[in-house]
């Protein structure tokens, strides 16, 4: 099952620009794009989850590069707003819809799944199980019904942390992170995959650290940039964090689709920063108070109780509940070694991708710059 995978598309090159092809875009592809195509004509690649933060900066750097792509949304008007301008084919469907998925995926030599459900917190199991374990399952099957290569984006959160503190590699077994619905279920759909594989499935999976970066509509992982460009950074968990560009992710994924070795996984990492160092570099690009300390562990264990009551009397969960706080007070870090060797994963200067992430969110009004500082340039 450790086979290198022969060439489909032309490699991407880290660094490679994320071409911006929005009607008032000034920027001109390299290489114009070809029409979208019907969904019984062959694609480059498809995408799921092409809304998101992942699979849209996926969609725009194929699309940059003149490659044919399809992509699978849950709605009309989220594709309408993620892909406007973009010439790509879209379909509208549900992970669970095997014919539709099975629709999507014929003609597609690739198929790139960065659809998932995103909740860090004790609740929404079921529904977590049915996007990101069933869901990961109908499309796997239907890329291997249909002979395409198949990249699972997990996360770095279904593998363990090790107990010296070190950071964790791709072999580290599980362990050391609250087993909470997320956790447990990007898990389960990597297993999902590896029995897909047995089954005949060429695929590889890639699990990338926290991102940040433009493109982020809903927003995802920019909610924390952006409360602390907010001013309420004040005190930093204790914990620490793996920070990486988006665009370098998608790099990664891509060259997974091109040269990962069919069964394998691949961290896809970042800069190593306690989030008291993060919060520093977010508020200077922001133009913010620099945050005053780290919080005091106990007072991070008694927010994430106090969320959690809160959560019961207002019958929804809080963002700040006693999964969160645990998870800011791990040392979250990984070693990227094996993707720099076998993919040549890299990735930019972390001031570079805030500071795109913050100009991408205050440009669409996401977030409002400091009167009489302008967005920092690099």
């Amino acid at each position: 099952m450790d086979r290198p995978h022969p060439a489909r598309f032309r490699p991407l090159a880290f660094g490679d620009p994320m071409v911006d092809l929005s009607p008032d875009s000034p920027l001109v592809p390299v290489r114009q794009p070809r029409q979208p195509h019907r969904c019984s004509d062959p694609v480059d690649v498809l995408v799921t989850g092409a809304t998101g933060l992942v699979g849209n900066n996926v969609v725009r750097m194929l699309v940059s590069r003149g490659e044919s792509v399809r992509a699978f949304v849950r709605s009309h008007s989220a594709a309408e707003r993620c892909l406007s301008g973009l010439p790509v084919e879209t379909l509208v469907g549900a992970l669970g819809d095997a014919t539709a998925v099975q629709r999507a995926v014929d003609g597609a030599r690739i198929v790139v799944h960065s659809a998932a459900m995103v909740h860090c917190g004790w609740r929404h199991y079921e529904e977590m199980a049915e996007a990101n374990v069933a869901g990961t399952r109908v499309v796997a099957a239907a890329a291997r019904r249909a002979g395409a290569r198949f990249v699972h984006v997990s996360s770095v959160d279904a593998i363990g942390l090790r107990a010296d503190g070190r950071p964790a590699d791709e072999e580290t077994p599980p362990g050391g992170m609250p087993e909470c619905p997320y956790v447990v279920t990007k898990r389960d759909a990597e297993a999902a995959v590896h029995e897909e594989i047995a089954r005949g499935l060429d695929a590889v999976i890639v699990n990338p650290v926290y991102m940040l970066g433009p493109w982020d509509w809903k927003p995802s992982s920019g909610r924390m940039l952006l409360e602390v460009g907010a001013g309420k950074g004040l005190f930093a968990p204790p914990g620490a964090n793996d920070f990486v560009d988006v665009r370098d992710v998608a790099g990664g994924i891509l060259a997974a689709a091109h040269r990962g070795r069919c069964g394998r996984r691949y961290i896809l990492g970042g800069h190593s920063l306690s989030y008291l160092d993060a919060w520093r570099v977010f508020a200077r690009v922001a133009g913010r108070m620099q945050p005053l300390g780290l919080a005091p562990r106990p007072i991070v264990r008694i927010a994430g109780w106090a969320g959690d009551f809160a959560s019961l009397a207002l019958r929804q969960e809080l963002p700040v509940n006693s999964a969160a706080t645990l998870m800011s007070m791990l040392p979250h870090n990984f070693s990227s070694k094996r993707a720099q060797t076998e993919l040549g994963y890299a990735f930019r200067p972390l001031d570079e991708t805030v500071a795109d992430a913050w100009e991408w969110f205050v440009t669409r009004g996401y977030a409002k710059a400091v009167r009489g500082r302008e967005v920092m340039a690099r």
